[in-house]
């Protein structure tokens, strides 16, 4: 059995080929929130999963690094805290949660 049961050789493949696609736009990014602003290109977010338990999740970086530690729809202007690449990144979601995959 092991890595040529067809269903787990099917999901390695599929994996790499996925990879390998998505390697160079996550590479893009993060070179651009790199470039635009100062930190890290990676925001680690609080998420709770079925059993409760918190657990972190990267997402690319689209707030500044001095921004409030509340929900942004929270804040009185959210879009004075997004970063010169932030607006792109959020808007199309895909990219800002990129790492779900």
């Amino acid at each position: 059995m092991g890595i040529y049961n067809s269903g787990a050789f099917f999901d390695l493949i599929l994996g790499v080929v996925v990879f390998v696609l998505l390697a160079a736009p996550m590479l893009l990014i993060v070179i651009i929130v790199r470039l635009t602003s100062k930190g890290s290109a990676l925001y680690w977010s609080d998420r709770v999963d079925k059993n409760n338990k918190i657990f972190k999740m990267p997402k690319f970086r689209s707030m500044l690094i001095d921004t409030p530690a509340v929900a942004t729809h929270l804040l009185d202007n959210s879009d004075s805290y997004l970063s010169p690449i932030g607006n792109f990144i959020v808007s199309n979601n895909y990219l800002y949660s990129q790492y779900k995959l």
